[in-house]
């Protein structure tokens, strides 16, 4: 259902409409990060219900890093728009 490095849009909480990258899925919740409020280390804990699936993924290279996450997530949200 969720992969490492797949993108997500929020849909509830502080962080309503950020994109944020899967960094792991246990079944029960969906673990995010964005490299900047939430980074690497400590990810975000979201509910499955509280978030959307895009169309877009990141590669293993671009989740190394949480400079390279930010660098990535901004260039798809400004190809969006």
């Amino acid at each position: 259902m969720y992969f490492r490095g797949q993108v997500i849009k929020s849909t509830a909480g502080r962080d309503k409409d950020y994109r944020m990258a899967v960094i792991s899925y246990d079944g029960k919740f969906v673990y995010v990060s964005d490299g900047k409020e939430r980074r690497l280390g400590n990810p975000k804990r979201k509910n499955p219900k509280h978030v959307t699936v895009t169309e877009f993924s990141l590669t293993e290279d671009l989740m190394n890093s949480d400079r390279s996450l930010r660098k990535a997530l901004a260039r798809i949200e400004s190809d969006n728009e």
